[in-house]
């Protein structure tokens, strides 16, 4: 595992994430816009996004366990928490 790097949640993600890793952080932080919009005491200002490399693929973990991946493919997945339930 190679250590990345962390930034806040709606802030520009690290250079060099491909494409369709940054379309899935676009989609969750949109989706967390729309949750904080209904509740704004959700409380997610100061959540972070933190990147390692694994194998040379990125895994991109946001505090709340939201996890984003790219499988030996080149497919990307994200899961959360609520997905082992």
């Amino acid at each position: 595992m190679q250590l990345g790097t962390r930034w806040n949640l709606w802030k520009p993600a690290p250079a060099g994430l491909p494409e369709l890793v940054l379309a899935a952080i676009h989609s969750t932080e949109a989706d967390l816009t729309a949750v904080a919009a209904i509740n704004p005491d959700v409380g997610i200002d100061s959540w972070r996004w933190t990147l390692t490399w694994l194998e040379g693929r990125p895994v991109v973990e946001l505090d709340d366990g939201t996890t984003i991946r790219v499988d030996t493919h080149g497919l990307v997945t994200v899961t959360d928490d609520s997905d082992d339930a």
